[in-house]
């Protein structure tokens, strides 16, 4: 996973106004967070950057979190805090009890209107669909963007896990090299997600 964050103010700011309506949304704005049916994805503050990299545990984090992929973003966020923007990195929460479960983010800003989405679920909790959920709320988030008319994103093809995810999320598989896989969204596969979860 990865991305970028900002300073304490613009983290703690309301989220911007996307520029129309989601696609697909999966999720409402709610102050500075997503909220999704279980979920919800909010900033980081400073203080659970500094938790993450010097080893405290904040309470009302999962036992296993954070995982190696979370140090790592909070490790960047830190060198580049306009990574902490509303369009940027975020920790997924449980809605029943606010446990912190995993991080999810956009690589902010978009190149030539495409950005990159990473995300990861400790352990404790896979196998919910909490990692689709959050990565499809984020990805018709993000199309909203000013600038942004595709998300994309990689995966080891090797990890089956790891794809049917982003497959679940409603990313189309769209090229394949060496040990990755390449996915990615614009609105109208979202759209197309929507209309098939109507039909079950």
């Amino acid at each position: 996973m990865s991305s970028a964050f900002p300073s304490e103010q613009s983290a703690q700011s309301a989220l911007p106004s996307p520029q129309s309506a989601p696609p697909s949304p999966g999720y409402r704005v709610t102050g500075t967070g997503l909220t999704t049916a279980r979920l919800v994805l909010r900033p980081w503050t400073p203080a659970e950057l500094a938790a993450v990299l010097d080893g405290s545990r904040p309470a009302g984090w999962a036992p296993d979190f954070p995982a190696e992929g979370d140090r790592v973003v909070a490790g960047f966020l830190t060198e580049h805090p306009e990574g902490l923007t509303g369009y940027g990195h975020r920790l997924v929460t449980e809605r029943d009890g606010g446990l912190v479960v995993g991080s999810i983010g956009l690589f902010w800003p978009p190149t030539d209107g495409a950005i990159e989405i990473g995300y990861g679920i400790v352990a404790s909790r896979r196998g919910r669909g909490y990692a689709s959920e959050a990565t499809r709320a984020l990805v018709a988030y993000a199309l909203t963007a000013p600038g942004v008319d595709t998300v994309h994103a990689t995966a080891e093809s090797a990890n089956p896990a790891s794809v049917r995810v982003l497959e679940k999320a409603g990313l189309r598989r769209v090229g394949a090299d060496g040990d990755t896989v390449t996915f990615r969204a614009v609105a109208g596969d979202l759209a197309r997600v929507r209309d098939q979860e109507r039909q079950r």
